[in-house]
């Protein structure tokens, strides 16, 4: 009997040991706060399919998901501690560190400039060429670059930066506006917006044409996964572990787009899952890189980012000095 009570109390303790150590593991998980700088999309999806696959979990992170209100907002926010990583830019990251902040960007996603000027197709008007954008209206959100980037854009093609005339609008009146031809064109982005002024034109029985900036003359590096200085150095092994989760969430969403619809939208009950699964495989698309072939998802490269600091430093006349390896590193996607 007395034999009987030693198994039992050995197996009550070896059991509450366990419990023990079950408790310790759960809430040793680090809290990881990410900011999507805006709405939840398909350029941005790839992490709420991390969350939603449990791959945060499995790498030992607590991840919640923030909608943030825009690029630059989001990588100041990040910059100021309040979240841990945010989905930003180059251009975000290297105007930031301009007024001393100490971002950096760990892993592209857009490893091509989203950016695009879009514009109802009309008979007798083909837009096909940036030569043909001379004179046309162009409407932008009040913060957004395309102020800045259209003017250097036009002069790497050999244009006069007041070739086109442009307007800064209320980004909640830009679709309107663009729709009833109160401007010409409209800037939109792959794996964002544009699938959805898509549909609304379709809807309104219009057709919608599409000039992307990177078919003319513009290399940069779009949007990507973005972090602090201080991070990297406190606590480089959350970031190694973000990146491979969250690269594992957009690896699933271009294998299975469907599926990652399915996820997402079960979280976002009044997400479009049609926008949504076009913006899936945009993004899809933009993430392959022909320099990056044999290179893990997310590796930039030098030379592309240096061309990005060289026009981010005429078009936005940076005059501190930024170098390419200040803004970014490929450190935890090698």
């Amino acid at each position: 009997m007395k034999r009987a009570h030693r198994f039992i109390r050995r197996a009550v303790t070896t059991s509450i040991a366990l419990a023990a150590l079950a408790t310790q593991a759960a809430t040793a998980a680090d809290a990881v706060r990410f900011n999507l700088a805006w709405l939840p999309q398909g350029s941005t999806s790839g992490v709420l399919i991390a969350v939603a696959k449990g791959y945060y979990t499995e790498a030992g992170l607590d991840v919640s998901v923030t909608r943030g209100y825009g690029g630059q907002r989001t990588v100041n926010e990040v910059d100021q501690g309040l979240f841990e990583f945010g989905y930003g830019d180059p251009i975000s990251v290297m105007l930031n560190r301009a007024q001393g902040g100490k971002t950096v960007m760990v892993g592209a996603i857009n490893t091509r400039w989203p950016g695009a000027l879009c514009y109802v197709d009309k008979p007798g008007r083909k837009i096909k060429t940036i030569a043909d954008l001379k004179g046309l209206v162009i409407g932008g959100g009040a913060a957004s670059p395309l102020h800045n980037v259209i003017p250097a854009w036009l002069q790497a093609n050999g244009l006069p930066a007041d070739y086109v005339k442009l307007l800064r609008l209320d980004p909640a009146v830009i679709n309107t506006a663009f729709l009833d031809g109160s401007i010409d064109l409209a800037e939109c982005w792959e794996g964002a917006n544009k699938p959805v002024l898509e549909k609304m034109a379709q809807k309104n029985d219009m057709k919608i044409g599409v000039l992307r900036y990177r078919d003319f003359n513009l290399n940069l590096y779009g949007n990507g996964i973005v972090t602090s200085e201080k991070l990297i150095a406190a606590k480089p092994e959350v970031v190694k572990r973000f990146m491979q989760a969250t690269y594992r969430g957009y690896e699933f969403q271009s294998k299975n787009p469907q599926e990652a619809v399915a996820l997402v939208a079960s979280q976002q009950k009044l997400i479009d899952r049609t926008v949504l699964r076009q913006q899936i495989e945009e993004t899809t698309v933009l993430m392959q890189a022909p320099e990056a072939t044999g290179k893990k998802p997310g590796w930039m490269q030098e030379e592309r980012m240096q061309s990005t600091v060289d026009f981010v430093h005429k078009a936005f006349n940076v005059t501190t000095s930024v170098k390419p390896s200040d803004i970014y590193t490929n450190r935890f996607v090698d």
